[in-house]
């Protein structure tokens, strides 16, 4: 197996075909940016949980997903801003706004991983990993 250039962009498109294809969880390698990716989008309520597992050395990241009563996914888009080629870095002044406030965008800023809607309010800025809503 090839190694994985951009792993942030694999969780999101794992996460991304899993709706397409209506699967209730998606699988991948874990990392710990990759579970705080998951937390923030538990918290936001666009997946319904997440769950590392050990399988032999390895650990899983397991991400079980949301879809509406009428079985329609609750994430609407999914897409990766700062990327290996191209990356976007943002002062807490400069955090964009998602759908005017609807969606949310996921940072890393030298306090954690975390919203931009936190990182406004704590005053930091950082670099914007993905847009979600």
């Amino acid at each position: 197996m090839a190694a994985i250039t951009d792993p942030i962009a694999d969780l999101l498109t794992r996460i991304r075909n899993g709706l397409h294809a209506r699967h209730s969880r998606v699988e991948m390698p874990s990392s710990r940016l990759k579970v705080e990716i998951a937390r923030i989008l538990k918290e936001e309520g666009f997946i319904t949980n997440y769950k590392v597992a050990e399988e032999g050395k390895r650990k899983i990241l397991r991400v079980f997903l949301r879809y509406t009563p009428e079985g329609d996914s609750v994430i609407s888009t999914l897409e990766r801003v700062s990327r290996p080629g191209r990356r976007v870095y943002v002062s807490a002044r400069e955090i964009p706004r998602v759908m005017g406030g609807m969606g949310v965008n996921i940072l890393t800023t030298p306090k954690g991983v975390m919203t931009g809607k936190a990182a406004r309010k704590a005053g930091v800025g950082g670099e914007v990993l993905c847009q979600v809503c």
